[in-house]
């Protein structure tokens, strides 16, 4: 993991851009304290969440898109 400052982000950005699509992570640093972590975007089918993942982990119970209790509804409007 490399650490690059803002200033040399914002002066060589495409080869730093480079390097992270070849699959580096780069931690940028302002005043020597971390800030943002770049890394390569995962992409393609094998970063698809495979479906049923969470079967059998919860039930939806049968009231679960019944009206709000008023109180509560209240609450959320702010009243």
């Amino acid at each position: 993991m490399m650490q690059v400052s803002v200033e040399d982000i914002q002066q060589n950005l495409l080869v730093y851009l480079q390097r992270v699509e070849a699959g580096e992570t780069l931690v940028i640093v302002r005043a020597g304290q971390p800030v943002v972590e770049m890394k390569p975007v995962k992409t393609g089918a094998a970063s698809l969440r495979p479906f049923g993942l969470c079967a059998g982990e919860f039930a939806v119970p049968e009231d679960f898109d019944a009206p709000l209790p008023e109180d509560l509804l209240q609450a959320f409007e702010g009243l």
